[in-house]
């Protein structure tokens, strides 16, 4: 699924320059974000774990649990994401099903990735 596909008429996507920290690890969270266009390198520690290109999310953990970023998004590309609040998270869980599953497909390919690479062993069956 494509998130990219279902916000591209938004009137509220904001514009950053490469270059441009989106976020930083440790920070309160206010929106997790759906890139429209460009990259965003997912960091921690200064080193770059992820890259997001359109149609991805990032911050999603911090609009489940609430707690400060776990990791800093600068943009690699000139980038156009869409902010996601409280109130627009807790609708398109409701009422669209398939953004919620993307939601947690996202969060369970993270988690299987970040344990392959902390045990050095596939996951795969």
């Amino acid at each position: 699924m494509n998130l990219a596909k279902l916000f591209e008429n938004a009137k509220d996507a904001k514009n950053y320059p490469a270059g441009t920290t989106v976020f930083a690890q440790g920070e309160p969270r206010d929106v997790m974000y759906v890139v429209l266009e460009g990259e965003l390198d997912l960091q921690r520690g200064g080193r770059t774990f992820e890259t997001a290109a359109a149609g991805a999310i990032v911050g999603e953990m911090a609009m489940i649990d609430k707690a400060p970023r776990s990791a800093t998004a600068i943009a690699k590309t000139r980038c156009r994401l869409m902010p996601i609040d409280d109130k627009r998270f807790e609708f398109m869980v409701t009422e669209t099903p398939f953004f919620a599953l993307h939601v947690m497909r996202v969060l369970v390919d993270r988690l299987r990735r970040t344990t392959e690479r902390a045990t050095g062993c596939s996951l795969a069956s």
